[in-house]
């Protein structure tokens, strides 16, 4: 990917070495999500998005608190086994930093494209750079986590030791699979601004788990599918290189939830799935990075 010397966003709050260790005050279910958000039109882009009951990504923002992107099992990676930010030279930590930073300012250009040709806002999210651990308005988490977005602040959070953690175990190294798992974290900031956040947080206390399992697929394929409609625009900008969409598909394909259980536990358990399995994970994101297209990334009311 082509990016350096491109526009860094100044969205970045950088709180490296200042871990917390402060206790989640909402505890695993106690997460309330603002109801606040995105002015609306009534234009066919929310018709398109806010159908049904939306379920949001638990593993992502509290149910589980803030897991790796991947989910499994477990829904993130194994406690314990991220790699400390003291093994990454000062150097690397500096081009990271400018790396997601660029990443970030790319999402901007694109997602205030969009919303402003659908007549609608974009609150551009905050970018939260930590060591260890962080606190946010959705509780306590840990590097183990993996990224994640917070509704209720509106922050994406990364420790950048993830990106070494996603090449060395989970076999998805390059630029555009890093891009990725930025960008579909953005992805859930634009659900959460039109409504589908709030809406299932409303409506999840109706929902039986398996019900609740299957609209996080759905919930988590749309970000997978808005990260795709970023690549396609980013493509169009010329910044991909050859390789570019191969690594962001071995990144879906690494982390779908059928790959992940079979490499950690050996076997798969299909009604634990809350992501997409490795082959859904790669359609939507193709689907959004083919089309460029809102209406194609109606998880909803289509097949996954």
């Amino acid at each position: 990917m082509d990016w350096k010397g491109r526009r860094q966003s100044d969205n970045i709050e950088d709180r490296r070495g200042s871990s917390s260790g402060s206790r989640n005050p909402f505890g695993r279910s106690g997460i309330r999500l603002p109801s606040g958000g995105m002015r609306r039109s009534g234009m066919s882009f929310k018709t398109i998005l806010i159908i049904g009951v939306i379920y949001l990504g638990l593993k992502l923002i509290g149910i589980d608190p803030l897991q790796l992107l991947g989910g499994g099992t477990s829904g993130g990676l194994p406690s314990g086994q991220s790699v400390s930010e003291r093994q990454i030279s000062p150097t690397r930590q500096d081009e990271m930093t400018q790396f997601v930073a660029t990443v970030l300012a790319e999402t901007e250009d694109v997602w205030n494209g969009i919303m402003a040709s659908e007549g609608l806002d974009y609150p551009e999210p905050k970018l939260v750079l930590f060591t260890d651990s962080v606190s946010s308005a959705c509780g306590n988490a840990s590097a183990a986590s993996g990224p994640f977005y917070c509704p209720g602040d509106q922050k994406l959070y990364i420790d950048l030791t993830f990106y070494d953690e996603l090449a060395q175990r989970f076999e998805a190294s390059g630029d555009f699979a890093q891009a990725y798992v930025l960008a579909h974290e953005v992805g859930h900031h634009v659900q959460n601004l039109i409504g589908v956040l709030p809406e299932f947080n409303r409506m999840r206390p109706s929902l039986s788990q398996s019900e609740e399992n299957q609209m996080s697929v759905r919930v988590e394929l749309q970000a997978d599918c808005f990260a795709g409609i970023w690549g396609h625009f980013t493509a169009q900008k010329g910044l991909l290189e050859r390789g570019d969409l191969e690594e962001a598909l071995n990144a879906a394909q690494q982390i779908g939830d059928d790959t992940l259980q079979r490499r950690t536990q050996g076997y798969v358990v299909p009604d634990s799935f809350n992501h997409g399995t490795s082959a859904q994970r790669k359609e939507w994101f193709a689907s959004g990075f083919e089309t460029g297209r809102l209406d194609a990334c109606d998880t909803f009311n289509n097949p996954v």
